[in-house]
């Protein structure tokens, strides 16, 4: 470690800032990529899938108001103006 840390001591600025910015990229690539296993092993179990169901049921209750409340609004338009 002690070799590289000279060798990039010896190095022009211009040299080390293009090897910090390509040393920083490869590292957030495999960050994003362990994160991406991390959370996609985290949300496969049934009783996350199951949870996330149950979490999501407020929602389409919501979707659903909402698309009747415009279908009603819609209508009622239409048949005014008929």
């Amino acid at each position: 470690m002690k070799k590289v840390i000279h060798y990039l001591r010896k190095q022009p600025e211009q040299t080390r800032k293009h090897i910090l910015h390509i040393s920083i990229g490869a590292i957030t690539v495999i960050m994003v990529v362990l994160w991406g296993y991390s959370l996609a092993k985290s949300f496969s179990g049934p009783e996350v899938k199951a949870k996330l169901q149950n979490d999501l049921k407020p929602f389409s209750v919501l979707k659903d108001n909402i698309t009747n409340g415009y279908n009603n609004i819609s209508g009622s338009v239409n048949r005014s103006t008929q």
